[in-house]
């Protein structure tokens, strides 16, 4: 499997932390998130990696290029000039992530301990075009609609009630909060290429062709964390929750 972190992000809910900053280089028990993620590809098999970049991107060049020990295999996306979002940060990476392998796609702002290779196995045996890490229980104001077999059917707005979907629902679908870390097929590629913008979520993305295309979701079939450290209060939950597995 290859792999596509996406450091890119501004990170303006950290801010001040965030102004001289990226947040993919902010701290959790004192390691880098970027550090932290490319580590646990790492230690799931992942040889190839792409990491995009935007904001403070020198900064993020400058951590590589001083950890050698970390940086190999490791390639850049630029986005310095334009912000792509996820979809168009995947579209520009395209090129480095051709191949056979299936694309795990991971935010570098997740901190998480669910097993990689749980998910991949379930992504290869559905035959799906998409895998996407949900959760039913996990409070969010946007969800991905799944059917009774787990495929992605539609999309809501918790608050407003809004739906988007590319068909008719089936009769029963769930609300699933999406957690941020996907494998793509590397025939989705083309697709996303020819999906005509050029700055883009992956989600609306979804949204749109999930009639057409496999996506399926993943729920891991054991107890595990998750914490999207970009907001001032989930950031101390991490930094608290590293404190206490660094004194087990």
């Amino acid at each position: 499997m290859k792999a596509m972190i996406f450091a890119a992000g501004l990170g303006t809910r950290l801010a001040p932390l965030t102004d001289h900053c990226p947040k993919a280089l902010i701290e959790v028990g004192g390691v880098p998130m970027l550090e932290r993620v490319i580590r646990r590809l790492r230690d799931a098999g992942v040889g190839e990696i792409v990491v995009n970049i935007h904001h403070h991107a020198v900064k993020i060049r400058e951590f590589l290029d001083s950890r050698p020990d970390l940086a190999e295999g490791v390639s850049l996306s630029d986005e310095s000039e334009l912000l792509l979002d996820t979809g168009g940060g995947v579209v520009k990476a395209a090129p480095l992530l051709r191949g056979d392998e299936p694309v795990m796609l991971y935010n570098a702002d997740i901190l998480t301990d669910f097993p990689i290779a749980e998910m991949l196995d379930r992504h290869l045996s559905t035959g799906a075009d998409a895998t996407l890490l949900v959760s039913p229980t996990r409070p969010s104001s946007r969800g991905l609609l799944f059917d009774t077999e787990g495929r992605m059917c539609g999309w809501i707005n918790r608050k407003t009630g809004e739906v988007k979907a590319p068909a008719e629902l089936p009769a029963a679908v769930t609300p699933m909060s999406f957690g941020g870390i996907h494998i793509i097929s590397p025939s989705l590629l083309g697709d996303l290429e020819r999906y005509g913008k050029e700055v883009f979520s992956m989600t609306p993305f979804y949204t749109d062709s999930c009639a057409a295309n496999r996506y399926m979701a993943y729920i891991p079939t054991e107890d595990y964390t998750w914490i999207d450290i970009g907001r001032p209060e989930t950031l101390a939950k991490a930094q608290l929750y590293s404190r206490k597995l660094s004194e087990k």
